[in-house]
């Protein structure tokens, strides 16, 4: 079963981030490391955007300078048609690690994302929180302490903290790569029906195909030493999406051939 990939980013619906021509090389002591070579991505509203690539692909480092985390050498990026000069309240970061403050209790880790907006009064605050909560199920858990928790219940809190401001954009890097098997299949339909019932503009980075086309409407594939942007795959599948269902296998196979493709082709270079 075969698919055409995308041969150019969504033009619907409107863009929410343009990247134009980024590049960026990092310089220690000992080496130089070019990890990102005359990217640029388009990524409309309300898509769910997924990139794939082996280690060294620049993936997370793309993430960071669209997050407004790291500065480009050169190019730039645009989100709602502003350039983006630093981090910002409406372009949210979710990492691997929960990174869930141990001394705050559930409800205190959600109500500390919503310090970024000190134009709601305390009341608005905690019924957000609890809102948030119940959203990722875990309204029983609301006055527990973090170290009570499984590492998947620490994923949902902090996908509370990160939704519960309402940024327009939410940057996830690789949010799910710590955890088990069946946590994992869990928190994909979590994922699909918050997304879908927000609205939300996310950018994904995974090394796991099987996941990006599972949670993706579009999979970009990056190639390493340096990173570029090598193909994008449009995944029309209907949601929501089992991650061990046969039409999603076929399109995974596909995008693990084309990405060991690019890989093969860079190595022989």
């Amino acid at each position: 079963m075969m698919h055409e990939p995308a041969t150019h980013p969504l033009l619907s619906p409107p863009a929410k981030l343009v990247v134009s021509g980024v590049s960026k090389t990092f310089h220690t002591n000992r080496t130089t490391v070019h990890a990102l070579d005359n990217v640029s991505l388009t990524v409309g509203e309300g898509e769910f955007v997924c990139l794939v690539g082996p280690s060294g692909c620049g993936k997370s480092t793309l993430l960071d300078i669209v997050a407004g985390l790291t500065k480009a050498d050169s190019g730039t990026v645009m989100a709602d048609d502003q350039p983006v000069q630093g981090p910002g309240r409406h372009r949210l970061v979710m990492f691997q690690e929960s990174a869930l403050f141990p001394w705050l209790t559930v409800l205190g880790n959600v109500l500390f994302g919503l310090k970024l907006k000190p134009e709601l009064s305390p009341s608005e605050r905690l019924e957000i929180a609890h809102e948030h909560l119940k959203l990722v199920g875990l309204t029983k858990f609301t006055h527990s302490n973090v170290h009570e928790l499984s590492g998947g219940m620490k994923q949902r809190v902090a996908l509370a903290r990160s939704l519960a401001p309402d940024p327009r954009v939410l940057l996830m890097d690789e949010p799910l790569a710590a955890l088990d098997a069946l946590t994992r299949d869990q928190l994909y339909s979590d994922i699909q029906r918050i997304w879908q019932t927000r609205n939300k503009t996310i950018v994904l980075v995974t090394h796991n195909v099987r996941e990006a086309v599972c949670l993706g409407d579009r999979v970009v594939l990056l190639s390493p030493h340096p990173g570029r942007i090598r193909a994008e795959f449009a995944i029309p599948l209907p949601r929501p999406r089992d991650i061990n269902g046969a039409e999603l296998a076929g399109y995974a196979r596909e995008i693990t051939s084309a990405l060991k493709g690019y890989i093969t082709s860079e190595d022989a270079e």
